[in-house]
């Protein structure tokens, strides 16, 4: 396995590769490492990218992701106090 860091003014980024062949030999190992440290693996052909590993995202529930997200001002059923322009 290879980490590399690339520089940016603002930030480092570290990447880390594993050749194809180490990763067929390691992959369910990797797969808990990746699942484990939530960063990705870049794996690598004859020293190309080919593909990348990366973590699942969390699992959100559904259920009250919406909780207090509306807000009940007034009665928005009953008429309305004002005429309308088109009901003249």
């Amino acid at each position: 396995m290879i980490m590399t860091m690339e520089y940016d003014y603002r930030s480092i980024t570290v990447q880390t590769t594993i050749g194809a062949g180490d990763f067929k030999a390691k992959c369910l190992k990797l797969l808990d490492d990746v699942a484990g440290s939530r960063e990705s693996l870049i794996i690598t052909k004859h020293g190309k990218a080919v593909a990348k590993l990366v973590p699942m995202p969390p699992e959100t529930t559904l259920f009250g992701a919406m909780a207090n997200s509306v807000k009940l001002e007034r009665d928005i059923v009953s008429p309305l106090d004002n005429d309308w322009e088109a009901c003249r």
